[in-house]
């Protein structure tokens, strides 16, 4: 997903949501400002308020233009998951502050300033440099606003710029730094490194029921029992939905011409694209591969990594800039263009894999059809039904009466904990939407008809609480088993521990690394090129961070990433980073300078917060995300 929004963070409308990035993560923390007052704005940023409607509104287009990056639309728990909610409230927040700010100023920015430059933005251009309107009414499209509520987006985003430019401007990043932070990222280490086995190590003997009564003593909260809730559930999922409502062959049929291009698959080509600071840097990049030099090696002298010039299997209308595509669905497999002046800068396509379109026939997608049929005229029957539902629980039939009647799925869940698991431990509910099935359980009451819940598919569920299990603690005998087992993880893990430390002393006074993992069942490896960031696949983090800390010839131990056993290691190479190339240095002086002008913007905010004030609605928050559901834990 991550490679999909970067080759899609492009264009004008990237500078609107992904431009301003540096505002949402610089923004002060948001759970700061929570209050708890439950009505009126979704935030307030000094005299200024930051409605439902508004927030909302730019959720919504910010998980539109994802959902054309990665093919799909994520929901709004995967947005709340992915961070999307609050960083687009902190945007927002920013936003806001610094233009109360450069209205305090009396900052501004003139009609023809702003119409001069959406003409000169290359967004907005042809290849030649002249005005482009199409281009102009397709990002409007994107953002939802029309031709005015374009230009107004572009004179705040012009106005913002002119404070948060004039603190990043003066940004400056020592050399001395670079060389510090190329060192330190760049130093390499080699290790020899074994696991010791626990079964050959390690020798426990029963311990003795005082013991276990300390071991239990200690840590009672870990022997609670769960609370566990009687359910009924009833769900009337979309698929549900669709199997009642009828479509005949003739209207199959009748759809699939009316649509018949919905049902063409399109050409699709495997697209690599290396993009050139001028076209002088491109046009020589073209001649060395006229002169036999590959499109991957160019790409390789310039420090371009596959991931980088590498667009994936698209279709033309997949590409985001026409005159690349233009050219990418003019070449041959395995050809390169020459330079193409795409909309940001000059470029060289080349395309690996051509996968042919055709027209899929009915019979092909039949199926296909019917679904879509169905789906477009689920949304009455699904209506009627939720009101059926809902009217046998206004006169008191309990919900199993009313699935039998309907003949909807009904469930009776014996018993589940808030994590869906029975008694034994096995899952008591399985499915989508097993984590909204139990926030209803948990929050609602015996005897007490909750509301309808909307399910992953955007159809409609209904959970009553039958009964109620309390938790309790559960005595030392009921729990003498986990309570043997947890005296013997931690026992383990402290002579583990114990046993590493004697290990890796031996280790550092010269004995073999060979003879060590012998004697406790382990086999000796070697990790090279190790760095900080980064890592190793054979070595936890933990060993990594401590190898660069212990010398050429000293060893030390750190426990396995699953916490079962300690990993022995010595240190046999400690090799400084060799000195940067330009293109190392070039690189690296930009990201420090990113992150300078992020710590500048925060300071700035900060400020501003302090200054302006910053209270956010917390229900009205939790209502626009669609949160109120979400399990307490």
């Amino acid at each position: 997903m991550l490679d999909s929004l970067r080759r899609g963070a492009t264009g004008w409308v990237a500078k609107i949501f992904l431009g301003l990035l540096i505002l949402s993560f610089a923004v002060w923390g948001v759970a700061d400002v929570f209050t708890g007052y439950n009505e009126g704005a979704l935030a307030r940023v000094g005299k200024r308020e930051i409605s439902t409607a508004e927030f909302q509104r730019a959720l919504q287009t910010e998980l539109e233009i994802l959902a054309r990056q990665i093919g799909r639309r994520p929901t709004l728990e995967q947005a709340r998951a992915w961070g999307l909610d609050s960083r687009v409230l902190a945007r927002l927040i920013g936003s806001a502050a610094i233009e109360a700010h450069a209205e305090d100023m009396r900052l501004g920015i003139s009609d023809e300033a702003i119409a001069d430059s959406i003409r000169k933005d290359p967004a907005f251009q042809n290849p030649d440099g002249t005005f482009n309107r199409i281009a102009l009414e397709s990002v409007a499209r994107e953002l939802g606003v029309n031709e005015h509520g374009l230009i107004a987006l572009r004179r705040k985003e012009e106005v913002r710029g002119q404070l948060t430019d004039a603190l990043t401007s003066g940004a400056f990043v020592p050399s001395t730094l670079l060389d510090a932070l190329h060192a330190y990222r760049n130093e390499t280490r080699a290790v020899e490194h074994f696991t010791i086995d626990p079964a050959v190590a390690v020798t426990l003997q029963d311990p003795d029921p005082a013991k276990l009564e300390e071991t239990y003593e200690a840590n009672k909260q870990r022997f609670m029992t769960p609370e566990y809730r009687k359910l009924a559930v009833v769900g009337l999922t979309i698929e549900e939905v669709k199997k009642r409502v009828p479509v005949s062959d003739e209207e199959i049929a009748a759809a699939y011409e009316h649509d018949k291009a919905r049902y063409e698959l399109p050409e699709r080509r495997r697209v690599l694209q290396l993009a050139f600071r001028d076209r002088a840097e491109a046009e020589k990049a073209a001649a060395g591969i006229a002169a036999g030099r590959s499109f991957e090696e160019i790409a390789k002298e310039a420090g371009i990594g596959e991931s980088d010039y590498t667009l994936g299997l698209l279709s033309r209308s997949e590409l985001i800039d026409p005159t690349v595509a233009e050219a990418a669905f003019g070449l041959g497999s395995g050809a390169v263009s020459g330079v193409v002046e795409g909309r940001f800068a000059p470029v060289l396509v080349k395309v690996t894999e051509i996968q042919p379109g055709k027209q899929r026939t009915l019979d092909e997608v039949r199926g296909q059809v019917r679904d879509r049929l169905a789906q477009e005229n689920a949304g009455p029957e699904l209506q009627r039904l939720h009101d059926e539902v809902d009217d046998g629980r206004a006169a008191g039939k309990p919900l199993k009466e009313i699935a039998a009647e309907l003949k909807l799925p009904f469930a009776e869940i014996a018993a589940t904990d808030r994590t869906g698991k029975a008694p034994d431990g096995t899952p008591a509910i399985e499915g989508p939407d097993l984590q909204r099935i139990l926030n209803a359980a948990f929050q609602g009451r015996v005897d007490t008809e909750s509301d309808s819940i909307e399910l992953a598919d955007g159809g409609y569920g209904w959970v009553d609480v039958i009964a109620v299990t309390e938790a309790r603690q559960r005595t030392f005998e009921e729990a003498r088993t986990d309570v043997a087992r947890l005296w013997r993880e931690q026992e383990t893990r402290q002579v583990l521990s114990d046993l590493g430390a004697k290990l890796a002393e031996r280790a550092s006074q010269g004995e073999s690394m060979e003879a060590l993992a012998k004697e406790t069942g382990g086999k000796v490896e070697t990790a090279r090129d190790i760095k900080r960031i980064g890592g190793s696949p054979g070595l936890p983090d933990s060993a990594v961070g401590q190898a660069f800390i212990t010398p050429q010839g000293g060893a030390a131990s750190a426990e396995t990433r699953d916490g079962a056993s300690r990993i022995v290691f010595k240190v046999t190479e400690a090799t400084p980073a060799p000195a940067p190339t330009a293109a190392e240095r070039e690189r690296l002086r930009t990201d420090v300078g990113r992150q300078i002008e992020s710590d500048v913007v925060a300071g700035y905010l900060a400020a501003l917060q302090e200054r302006i004030g910053v209270s956010i609605n917390e229900a009205a928050y939790r209502r626009a995300v669609g949160a109120d559901q979400q399990q307490q834990q």
